[in-house]
């Protein structure tokens, strides 16, 4: 089967088929490319397989790009890559280019580890290494003159075409069907890389697939070999799930295999309703997946291209805004089941997770932390009176992560009743409306004290001390709650006034 499709055509894979050919050697384009061509999707890595040596093909490609192109070789794993922007092939301009060079191998797994031993091979061995039948497809890039193109016999012995699918697990027949399923025995793929548990479970979600039955079987029966894959590994996929278009999938999938209590304990903690007296709760998981899905919803209609590494951590604080419920339920005999300060318990635990997982910890985890921190306020304003001050200190804490938090706010409302829904979008609309009314006036968001504490030192001769820090807080406290204007007249004068009185 030839591929027609202008992607094939294109004049970076022409050269690398062309110069294959001028050495004798087999190459083709193999792997997510070729996936996310048959899907229509975009994709950027292009990987080039070659039977033989990939990295005198990277070689002789560059030479052939000529100036611009960069050439990065790694000979311990026998790898080589070539990128370059607004480069020429034959007189046309080519944009972007990134190719990735390696040599067929073969590979071989040792118990404790998910490194392979890896040697040299065939086309259809390294096809057969692939984690998924949907990656193991190849399209051959020469133009049929290396008649030795016959992957052992099994294209017939004929020469292969440029464009030509090699497609030796029905991997096509899977895409139609929506199916993730592995190229051999998928204990044995997942024994030797339990890693590629979790990204048959990525790959599903990103792409809206299913498991094959015997691919899930396999994942709940080798789950506890994830215990030989770094955390970094482990939180590398759960991001890439996160910025799926629907994340709940995958965490749910995560949860039927098994593999959510070992890798995430404290988010398979929420699972679970308890019933007192005849009164429950709601199943706090499937809440805060609802949550996470409508946060990827909501910034999906917000923008036309693809997730920004911002939109992760606004949905890590939706996968985590509730993270403190189990610690801080309770039962009270009149009000049923609480979760006081559950906000304020799940920020504390912001830092241990994102330390575990090893996850960033630098402003992206404080960013979270205060997400999951400030969650309620702003139900809490809808609940009571919508007071200027209370709107104030809000705007203040929340800083320019305002629009991110009442987002967060929004899709925190998962209410079966439509009109409740309603009314909560509502209230929320009227604390937006404040809050621009405000900050037009009052200049509130990330404001400053506009006396500083040096000048509190030279106006009361003060040297160092938390007097100074106590004046300082009083500035703050009076322009939050509206009794001086945050200007520095007045709160000079405030300042001023308010030592006067300490002195009496």
């Amino acid at each position: 089967m030839v591929i027609d499709d202008p992607k094939i055509d294109n004049p970076i894979l022409h050269l690398v088929g062309e110069t294959a050919d001028e050495l004798g050697l087999e190459c083709y384009v193999i792997g997510g490319w070729v996936r996310d061509l048959l899907l229509h999707r975009p994709s950027d890595d292009i990987d080039i397989v070659v039977v033989g040596s990939g990295i005198a093909l990277a070689e002789a490609v560059a030479k052939k790009l000529g100036r611009g192109a960069h050439l990065s070789i790694f000979k311990t794993y026998g790898t080589a890559q070539v990128k370059g922007e607004r480069l020429k092939v034959k007189g046309e301009r080519v944009d972007d280019v990134e190719l990735e060079f390696v040599g067929a191998r073969k590979e071989s797994y040792q118990h404790d580890s998910r490194n392979p031993i890896v040697e040299d091979g065939t086309l259809q061995e390294d096809q057969e290494r692939r984690d998924f039948t949907i990656n193991a497809m190849g399209i051959c890039l020469n133009n049929g003159a290396n008649g030795d193109a016959s992957l052992n016999g099994a294209n017939d012995g004929r020469d292969l075409q440029y464009g030509e699918l090699l497609d030796p697990f029905d991997g096509i027949g899977d895409l139609e069907r929506g199916i993730i399923k592995t190229p051999l025995d998928p204990d044995i793929t997942f024994s030797d890389d339990p890693l590629r548990m979790m990204r048959a479970i990525r790959f599903a979600t990103q792409l809206g697939f299913n498991l094959d039955g015997e691919t899930f079987d396999a994942i709940s029966r080798n789950k506890g070999r994830m215990g030989i894959i770094t955390r970094e590994r482990i939180a590398e996929e759960l991001n890439k799930i996160i910025l799926s278009r629907r994340p709940s999938e995958g965490f749910i999938l995560l949860d039927k295999t098994g593999l959510l209590p070992l890798i995430f304990p404290e988010l398979a903690a929420l699972k679970g309703i308890e019933v007192k007296e005849g009164k429950g709760h709601k199943d706090v998981f499937y809440h805060t997946l609802k949550v996470l899905d409508n946060v990827a919803e909501l910034q999906q209609s917000a923008v036309s291209h693809q997730p920004s590494e911002h939109f992760l951590w606004l949905r890590w604080a939706a996968l985590l805004h509730d993270i403190g419920k189990p610690k801080s339920k309770a039962w009270d005999p009149q009000a049923g089941w609480t979760f006081r300060n559950h906000n304020y318990i799940g920020a504390k635990m912001v830092p241990k997770i994102f330390a575990k997982m090893k996850l960033p910890l630098n402003e992206k985890m404080e960013y979270v932390k205060k997400m999951v921190d400030l969650h309620m306020r702003p139900i809490n304003l809808i609940e009571d009176t919508v007071t200027d001050s209370a709107v104030r200190r809000l705007l203040f804490e929340a800083g320019d992560d305002i629009d991110d938090l009442m987002l967060l706010c929004d899709a925190d409302i998962t209410s079966r009743n439509e009109e409740k829904k309603a009314r909560f979008h509502r209230n929320y609309q009227l604390v937006r409306e404040k809050m621009v009314e405000l900050e037009e006036r009052d200049r509130i968001r990330n404001f400053q004290p506009p006396v500083d504490g040096k000048e509190i030192m030279e106006l009361f001769g003060l040297e160092p001390c938390s007097l100074v820090g106590e004046l300082k807080a009083a500035i703050k406290d009076a322009i939050l709650d509206g009794v001086i204007p945050n200007d520095h007249d007045a709160a000079k004068a405030f300042v001023i006034e308010l030592w006067q009185k300490k002195q009496k």
